[in-house]
């Protein structure tokens, strides 16, 4: 069978660092607080001259050398994004064209910050489908862009950045010895909006808004739904926690992160977390813990890889890899 295998990745910061500190100066709150509720110890903050789309494309850019691929051999750019460059084009295709690419197709996806986990799921179901051979699989926020510097409780959460995988066709057995993508899980809620919203767009106030949300009602919810999926990966493919090399979260929160797995009987030794370096960057979070723990040589050829995300919507999913 087909299977979409991972042949490169690539990750981009924004060049400025906001640490804790920093963020003291803007609005009443303290190092010691962020880090003790939330794990957080900087984030990087894009500069008037970085979009998601440059951020996305220099991603991309480093995951195609580390493909060791040009974008002459890429048939398909999916990007997760929230925070796109304009409201049309998509952000994707802004990033094609910054890479020199006028073949293929691009589109953006948005799950806020499950979207890159519904992004490899899409890119997944596009190979095996048949109708490409290798995507660009791009998370890249810039939420520095939507954030209410004024309201301490959402402000110091969130960070830029992006980071980008290359997945391959490739021929698999059919067993989860194969590498590649086993299997995908997707949900989502619209009844929990209010609770991790913008609160403006195009249809409604003419206007881009502010992040707003409810952060006890998140914390509420996350841990169950991140099990939910992740229970029902580890069941599709009859495996268990004990089988699992890394656990790849959405880096929201580090209580969040700790919380899930426990509850999934993970070791926190098998958990993969960046949040204290960059803060939740949304979509961008997955891809930049993956390109972090694969260029020190944590994740390995053959490891097995579940990656996890809840976000706005809610959304929420899972996808179980062999690297």
């Amino acid at each position: 069978m087909i299977r979409s295998v991972v042949r490169g990745f690539g990750a981009a910061l924004p060049k400025r660092v906001m640490t804790n500190r920093d963020i003291e100066d803007v609005v009443d709150t303290s190092d010691e607080w962020i880090v003790q509720r939330t794990g957080i110890r900087q984030r990087y903050v894009a500069g008037d001259d970085e979009t998601t789309s440059s951020l996305g494309a220099a991603a991309a850019r480093a995951a195609l050398e580390n493909a060791g691929l040009t974008p002459a051999d890429i048939d398909l750019i999916i990007c997760a994004t929230s925070t796109p460059d304009n409201t049309f084009p998509a952000t994707a295709v802004s990033i094609q064209n910054r890479l020199g690419m006028t073949h293929g197709f691009a589109f953006d996806v948005q799950a806020v910050c499950t979207g890159f986990v519904y992004a490899v799921t899409t890119a997944d179901a596009y190979i095996r489908g048949g109708l490409a051979k290798r995507v660009l699989v791009i998370g890249a926020e810039t939420f520095s862009r939507i954030l209410d510097w004024n309201d301490r409780t959402t402000c110091v959460l969130f960070g830029d950045g992006a980071g980008a995988l290359v997945l391959e066709a490739s021929e698999g057995e059919g067993t989860t010895a194969d590498r590649g993508v086993l299997t995908a899980h997707l949900r989502s809620d619209g009844s929990h909006k209010d609770k991790l919203y913008v609160d403006g767009g195009p249809s409604t106030t003419g206007t881009v808004g502010k992040l707003r949300m409810e952060g006890r009602e998140v914390f509420k919810y996350a841990v169950g739904m991140i099990t939910d999926v992740v229970v029902a990966a580890f069941e599709a493919t009859g495996t268990s926690a004990d089988d699992l090399d890394w656990l790849v979260p959405h880096q929201a929160n580090r209580r969040i992160i700790e919380g899930s797995a426990k509850k999934l009987n993970i070791p926190v030794e098998k958990v993969v977390i960046t949040v204290d370096l960059h803060g939740n960057t949304s979509a961008a979070s997955i891809p930049l813990a993956l390109a972090t723990a694969a260029a020190d040589g944590r994740i390995k050829k053959g490891d097995l890889v579940m990656l996890e995300a809840m976000g706005g919507g809610f959304t929420w999913g899972a996808v179980l890899l062999r690297w």
